[in-house]
């Protein structure tokens, strides 16, 4: 057996089995790098210049952080909210690399010491001594998750961004003669005569007869059609849905609550009164003075009179005072008692504490159902995205809904709606979406083509996969059944008719040479002579707010009609006033200041806009995907 082993190594098609043996291995110890190749896995590149993932997903994430800070916490992104984030950080960052290839293009440097003047300038950084603390640089430094090398790199590029840019703005003014224009325009007054013809006091029409009322009921079926309804199928999941499933042990709300305890335990606040000198003797006169004239307004006043400034911080806790010595004195201190002098970077200070918030503790059973449901809903969101993705594979695999919903657990219901939620009976349609998501729920389902690939949407409803089983057409109810709705149409429709008919007749007599009160006095009309008015409505200006654009575009004389919600109105322009700008140096100038600012602006805006264009951008769509937090194919 061994010699005939040998024997057919020894042929040649023993050799090409081998050789293709050799090759399949080899090819398949490199496929990652075959796959690799001609890949790009950058988020962007600007001239060639790449902007990686990481960094893209690091400026989406401190964004964010920056929105739920503004809004103190309640905010939750959802995928279209991180794909707005994702797409606006981008193309900051092309912005950014363009403007760093122009800077290098035109030679513009910035200095360290530059950089670090201009840190020393900034009165976010600058403590109670007007000078540049460390401490609280340091503070904002942890606060927005920056290392301070990335913060003087983003401080380097905006001061190279703002030496180009000044000098892109620095030509933009707006000369005097077009100030004391614009400010003419929008100090000009008109005055008026107005005539309005309200629907509801028109002449009453006569009854329609039989045949009126069948082709005014056919000639608007938009009014008396039903509406379209969808027979759709909707399953839903979301992590309320879930946590009831989620089992949560008493070990585990006991753990979460140790991990926690500092979230549980406030700290003792004080409100804090203080003035700081340079000079000790100087610190121990006022603590003096503080002591007998314990009035703070009053207090305030001496200090102001001696050159020291005396101030009172909001309330704070221990660990939030900058300087470890003060937060030592403040807390050591018994209220409404003036400490000795207290010596820190800054100076001498002198406390009083005004107000003591004693510290407070909840209790593991105080927490134990928020912590439950904390931990339940943080299994049940890693369920549902897992769960969703099997759900996408069986909708992908035509499994029907109901099957699916049984499957995996979900919410179904079938039912037939209009686009606003209500059945054929008048009822609001039973969807499986909370009260808060019913209204973008429906917007999605009658958004959804009929024919459509039922896809799982992600929204305020959580996942959400809606099939649309039958589109039910409008269709015109008949007169029979709506007589009383096409009637009262009918009516309404001939006393808009009748004003519309007035109002043009008004209209022509002042074309034809009549002034508008004399055309409506001879038509037993009621004018009215308004003005001189401005341009901006209330404030006491006599002109509804709807007409004064259609008055501010009337020549000298001129005459218009305007159809309102539920009147017509003619207009006749009767004298324009113009501004007196005698004196008015200052607003001219205000406003030749704002015209220029906006001037530049546009003028950086197109500047900015011509760099991106001459620049090679190339954003990858699939990339993008991945910094706005989305799962890629």
């Amino acid at each position: 057996m061994i010699t005939f082993m040998r024997r057919m190594a020894a042929t040649w098609a023993a050799k090409v089995l081998f050789i293709l043996l050799i090759l399949s291995f080899a090819v398949w110890g490199i496929e990652d790098m075959i796959r690799g190749i001609g890949r790009d896995d950058s988020v962007a590149r600007v001239s060639g210049q790449a902007i990686e993932a990481p960094e893209a997903q690091e400026a989406a994430r401190r964004e964010l952080q920056r929105i739920s800070r503004a809004l103190q916490g309640r905010f939750e992104p959802d995928a279209a909210m991180r794909r707005a984030v994702a797409e606006q950080v981008v193309e900051g960052l092309v912005l950014d690399r363009v403007l760093q290839q122009e800077a290098a293009r035109m030679g513009v440097v910035v200095p360290d010491d530059a950089v670090r003047d201009y840190v020393f300038r900034i009165p976010g950084f600058q403590g109670a001594d007007g000078r540049f603390s460390r401490e609280i640089f340091n503070s904002f430094l942890r606060n927005n998750d920056m290392s301070e090398p990335f913060f003087l790199g983003l401080l380097r590029t905006d001061l190279a961004r703002q030496q180009m840019s000044g000098a892109v703005r620095a030509g933009a003014a707006l000369p005097e003669t077009a100030g004391r224009r614009l400010l003419g325009w929008s100090l000009e007054r008109r005055s008026v005569t107005l005539v309005e013809l309200p629907f509801a006091q028109a002449p009453e029409p006569e009854a329609p007869t039989e045949a009126q009322l069948a082709r005014f009921h056919e000639n608007n079926p938009a009014l008396f059609s039903t509406p379209e309804f969808r027979d759709v199928s909707v399953i839903t999941m979301n992590a309320e849905r879930l946590m009831a499933a989620v089992e949560v042990s008493e070990r585990e709300i006991e753990d979460a609550y140790a991990a926690a305890r500092d979230r549980f335990e406030v700290a003792e606040r004080r409100r804090i009164q203080q003035v700081i000198v340079q000079e000790e003797a100087q610190a121990r006169a006022l603590a003096e003075a503080w002591a007998a004239a314990p009035d703070f307004a009053t207090f305030q006043a001496a200090a102001r009179a001696e050159g020291a400034a005396a101030s009172e911080l909001p309330p704070t806790t221990q660990a939030e005072l900058p300087i470890a010595t003060l937060g030592d004195a403040a807390f050591a201190l018994a209220p409404d008692t003036i400490s000795a002098p207290i010596q820190s970077p800054f100076g001498w200070h002198v406390l009083r504490v005004v107000e003591v918030t004693p510290p407070s503790r909840r209790e593991l059973a105080e927490v134990r159902d928020e912590l439950r449901n904390e931990i339940a809903a943080e299994r049940a969101a890693d369920v549902a995205f897992d769960r969703a993705n099997r759900i996408e594979d069986a909708l992908a695999g035509r499994v029907g809904l109901a099957d699916i919903a049984q499957r995996y657990d979900l919410a179904y219901a079938r039912v037939r709606m209009d686009a606003t939620g209500q059945t054929p009976e008048g009822t609001p349609a039973e969807l499986p979406v909370a009260d808060a998501a019913r209204e973008a729920a429906i917007r999605a389902i009658f958004a959804q083509a009929p024919n459509a690939d039922v896809r799982l949407q992600e929204g305020d409803w959580g996942f959400m996969a809606a099939q649309v089983n039958e589109v039910i057409a409008p269709s015109l109810i008949p007169l029979e059944e709506v007589r009383e709705e096409v009637v009262a149409a009918y009516m309404a429709d001939a006393r808009r008719r009748a004003q519309d008919a007035r109002a043009a007749a008004l209209l022509a007599a002042v074309r034809g040479g009549q002034t508008l009160a004399a055309a409506a006095e001879a038509a037993g009309i009621t004018a009215e002579a308004l003005g001189p008015f401005g341009r901006e409505p209330g404030g006491g200006n006599p002109m509804p707010r709807d007409l004064l654009a259609p008055t501010f575009e009337l020549a000298a004389n001129g005459v218009t009609m305007v159809e309102l919600p539920q009147s017509f109105a003619v207009i006749q322009l009767t004298g324009v006033t113009p501004a007196d700008l005698t004196g008015q140096e200052q607003p001219i100038a205000a406003v030749r200041a704002t015209g220029a600012q906006r001037m530049a602006d546009d003028i950086e805006r197109q500047y900015q806009a011509a760099l991106r264009a001459r620049a090679d951008v190339r954003i990858n769509p699939r990339m993008m995907d991945r910094v706005a937090g989305n799962s890629l194919p």
